[in-house]
């Protein structure tokens, strides 16, 4: 029966290549969507909890991390944290999210920095140019951003409506990928003397939850964070697009479905009287319904995994002219595997279905 299956799927090559590539594009758009999404929320996660401080502390109220929180902490606080027990270091630090027209999504998280205080606890350093001044129309990006975007030193980039000069590149990637001096993101949004939030760094060995429940008891009304949760927090902050990824494998699978369904008629139509021979020697209903199955199930499958491997060979692709990360994850691609096949036995219900009813005597007499 295997040899069957095989010999149906070779008997029309072209069809069976169109069929699974059909289902692959699906496989594709599934897991390539979810994967750049889940990829660019960690990805940016990582960058935040990669700044060198174990605590980010945020006013009372701030919603998300999407970079559109006011100028609410008065840098003067700088003093009453790093008063707590175990603060060693606390860095003013501004976010904004600004339109921009070099970035797919339109707009782009940006941070305000005094570098020489955000440089002493992140441990970035200047690969090329020089680092920020205190104020002015300057940037600095880091050499994964220079790269995607083919920036050199010297070149505008368009922030708040103006031309910011890039006037250096950095390393490591952390925060946000364009750095501007904090006092002219204060300037610009009316928040002279405030910030969005600061970086505690602990002392050496000590606990950070530790430290963060003894700024919460001083601050209750602020928001404490651990930085080695923004990661999770990224990927958790984001309800709606959850919804939306679930929604689009769902349609992705119907697809794969209706290709099976359209792909097994027309050969249970093809080969009626095929079927009318098998009928004849004795072959049973349930036999030539599971082989009609198989068939399906086996397109499945190949769709399924050619789907995959072009999704590799697409974030490669990506990852080389790119800073965009895609996610495979083991949990994704379980999924797909089960959608696809599922897809495919019911996209193969009714044409072996079809199959089995038919009469032999009809079947063998079909021009």
């Amino acid at each position: 029966m295997d040899s069957l299956v095989f010999s149906n799927m070779l008997h029309r090559p072209a069809r069976t290549i169109v069929s699974v590539l059909g289902i692959a594009v699906g496989v594709l758009l599934i897991v390539f969507t979810v994967g750049l999404s889940n990829g660019t929320m960690r990805e940016r996660g990582k960058r935040e909890a990669n700044v060198g401080a174990e605590i980010f502390f945020r006013a009372s109220g701030a919603i998300g991390l999407s970079g559109t929180e006011s100028f609410r902490l008065p840098i003067a606080m700088k003093d009453e944290i790093k008063s707590v027990e175990g603060v060693r270091t606390v860095v003013s630090l501004g976010q904004n999210t600004v339109a921009t027209d070099d970035n797919n999504t339109g707009s782009r998280l940006i941070d305000g920095v005094e570098y020489a205080e955000y440089s002493s606890v992140v441990g970035t350093q200047i690969r090329e140019g020089r680092s920020l001044g205190s104020s002015g129309d300057e940037a600095i990006i880091d050499t994964g951003f220079q790269r995607q975007k083919k920036y050199k030193i010297g070149d505008k980039t368009r922030l708040y409506e103006r031309d910011f000069t890039i006037v250096g590149t950095y390393e490591p990637a952390a925060g946000a990928r364009v750095k501007v001096p904090l006092a002219t993101m204060q300037q610009q949004l009316g928040g002279e003397g405030k910030v969005t939030a600061f970086l505690v760094k602990i002392d050496q060995g000590l606990d950070p939850r530790t430290v963060a429940e003894r700024l919460s008891q001083r601050f209750p009304e602020n928001q404490i964070l651990l930085t080695s949760e923004l990661e999770e927090l990224y990927m958790q902050g984001f309800p709606a697009m959850n919804v939306f990824l679930n929604v689009f494998i769902g349609v992705a699978a119907v697809i794969s479905a209706l290709v099976i369904l359209l792909t097994m008629y027309t050969t249970v139509t093809e080969r009626t009287r095929q079927i009318g021979i098998m009928k004849s020697l004795g072959m049973s209903n349930p036999a030539i319904a599971w082989t009609i199955a198989q068939e399906a199930l086996l397109l499945s499958f190949l769709g399924v995994v050619t789907g995959i491997v072009l999704t590799y060979a697409v974030r490669a692709g990506l990852t080389r002219v790119t800073t965009l990360e895609v996610e495979m994850d083991e949990k994704v691609l379980g999924i797909v595997l089960v959608v696809g096949l599922i897809g495919g036995a019911i996209g193969s219900l009714y044409p072996a279905l079809r199959a089995a009813r038919l009469d032999a005597v009809e079947a063998l007499s079909y021009e």
